[in-house]
């Protein structure tokens, strides 16, 4: 099948498998886009074993305002093929907490440049943005790709900032990134746990 023939399979497997009822509580909740099938992660990871990589499918799906297409091409995307400016197109286009963490878990840790993205991302205004960067860290950490001392600095002030703010799912993101950080060794835990005591901030 050509890419435009995949799509139309992938749509109409995705209208069998629908749950109403969790599309509904979705919609309750925020979740915007043009179609929700409200079908659970582990379906579309099923669906999508189907197809392996493929960078032109992950592409369409992308394009498509229906939760589960997007949270697929996440899935199908070659991370050796995803450019910086197809990721920050798809960031540009993120507007679910949901859809900003799978993002991560499925592709963006991969990418050769994900260290420059977590600290980016980490640093914005947006509170989506700086979630997915802190979720990103903490894959990256769970990978054993320690950062620098600078990077050490720049992230633990980070955190910080994030842990005072008024952002619930950023303040989350922050300090379950900060554990992972602390969990490194008994080093990393003082360096957490110093800058958190100067904050006057008790999380540990």
């Amino acid at each position: 099948m050509d890419t435009q023939e995949k799509l139309k399979t992938i749509k109409r497997s995705f209208r069998l498998r629908m749950n109403g009822v969790v599309a509904q509580s979705m919609r309750n909740k925020g979740l915007d886009y043009h179609i929700n099938w409200g079908l659970s992660i582990a379906d579309i990871k099923e669906l999508a074993s189907e197809y392996g990589k493929d960078y032109s499918l992950a592409i369409e799906l992308w394009k498509e305002n229906i939760r589960e297409c997007k949270i697929m091409a996440t899935i199908i995307m070659p991370p050796e093929d995803m450019l910086p400016e197809i990721v920050d197109l798809w960031m540009e286009q993120t507007h679910s907490l949901e859809l900003a963490e799978q993002s991560v878990f499925n592709l963006y840790q991969y990418l050769d440049f994900a260290p420059l993205l977590a600290y980016q991302w980490m640093a914005a205004t947006d509170d989506l943005y700086q979630v997915a960067g802190f979720h990103l860290l903490s894959r990256l950490l769970s990978q054993g790709k320690e950062p620098d001392e600078r990077g050490i600095s720049e992230f633990i002030d980070q955190a910080v900032v994030a842990l005072q703010g008024g952002s619930l799912p950023v303040r989350h993101a922050a300090l379950s990134c900060l554990r992972r950080f602390a969990d490194l060794s008994d080093g990393h835990q003082r360096l957490a746990e110093g800058a958190l005591k100067r904050a006057k901030l008790d999380f540990f």
